[in-house]
């Protein structure tokens, strides 16, 4: 006899036929999914919600991902970089707003000049704030000795998107050629974690090709590679890539949201006490988006206080919100959403993944 929604939530583990269920629920199953893992969280994280003051600084980027609208092969875009002055900068107005940490992304690069380009930023970054703001980063594929230098000058977690577990469906979303390796990806996770970051992956929700068992396949690997950190979003398409051709075959907007949705709960029940990043995706499709993921799992979210003047030039899918507000905009937005999801703010802290901790402990 096949489980109930409510056996499967009493397990301590999932098997993928449970997780496939349970990102197919609907109506009170669904209610019922979002309330376990509401109490999950409240339990192991509790209802701090972290800032993680976000500086894409740089739209330049060697890799020709299908889906992305920032590839190297897209003609249409105005490409930018920023001044180091400017970040830094910001990163003086995330440590005055006492956000606690900061991230720096940008597109992929890894020539010399921008691998010590970052560590000095590294460096200038901890130096203004006395050490006291987090620092978070997400550059992409580099070799373990990049990852050490940038770890040695103070980036503590390191998010990498996975994208896709299925290196099958991986390869048809990316160039089939060396430099968009699923290989090298894995690769590269494993180095962030042998060397000591708090290590964050995530994946496209709602892709084309991709199926319930993929996604939850993604979700057991996380489980399997003991991830510390996730930030995983609906696919949103843009008009200026390959896989735009594929916008008839991908779900409604709305699906992909509420599958969204059912990702970070289903997660947040597998791994307690992990950090999951309420993503801008989630705003661009419905308003309240960002609020609905904290009080359903999600417990750290990115104010953009890239300078306004680029932020609509960082586009790596359409109807991307936020991008004509000023960083003081951004942040009252912030914590005006947080409270009506009923969280705190955990300012100035760097709220570090307990999970991380726990492995550390022990």
């Amino acid at each position: 006899m096949e489980k109930t929604i409510d056996q499967i939530l009493q397990q301590d583990q999932f098997t993928k036929n449970d997780i496939v269920r349970l990102l197919k629920s609907e109506g009170k199953d669904e209610k019922a999914l979002f309330a376990k893992s509401s109490e999950i969280k409240l339990k192991y994280v509790g209802n701090n919600v972290y800032f993680r003051g976000l500086v894409e600084f740089s739209n330049i980027c060697k890799k020709d991902c299908l889906y992305c609208g920032i590839r190297a092969s897209n003609s249409k875009v105005n490409r930018y970089d920023i001044a180091d002055a400017e970040i830094v900068k910001a990163a003086k107005f995330a440590h005055e707003h006492r956000y606690g940490s900061f991230i720096l992304q940008s597109g992929e690069r890894a020539d010399k000049q921008f691998i010590g380009r970052i560590e000095n930023l590294l460096k200038e970054i901890k130096k203004i704030s006395n050490n006291e703001l987090g620092i978070t980063i997400s550059l992409g594929e580099q070799t373990k000795e990049t990852y050490q230098r940038w770890f040695n000058a103070g980036a503590h977690r390191y998010l990498l998107r996975i994208e896709s577990s299925n290196k099958e469906l991986y390869n048809k979303i990316h160039p089939n050629n060396k430099e968009h390796s699923h290989e090298t990806r894995l690769e590269c996770l494993k180095f962030l974690q042998e060397i000591g970051y708090q290590t964050g992956t995530g994946v496209m929700i709602g892709l084309p090709f991709q199926t319930y068992d993929d996604l939850a396949n993604d979700l057991l690997f996380m489980q399997k590679i003991d991830i510390d950190m996730v930030g995983m979003g609906p696919f949103i398409e843009h008009d200026q890539t390959p896989m735009y051709q594929y916008k008839d075959q991908l779900m409604s907007l709305k699906d992909r949201f509420r599958l969204s949705l059912k990702m970070i709960s289903v997660l947040r029940i597998m791994m307690k006490d992990i950090n999951i990043a309420s993503s801008t995706a989630l705003q661009a499709i419905d308003p309240l988006g960002r609020e609905k993921a904290i009080r359903i799992g999600a417990n750290v979210i990115m104010p953009n206080i890239t300078p306004t003047t680029e932020r609509a030039n960082y586009l790596l899918y359409q109807n991307k919100p936020c991008i004509d507000e000023g960083a003081d905009d951004c942040t009252n937005c912030m914590e005006a959403r947080i409270n009506m999801a009923d969280g705190e703010i955990g300012y100035g802290e760097w709220g570090d993944s307990k999970h991380y901790k726990n492995k550390h402990i022990k």
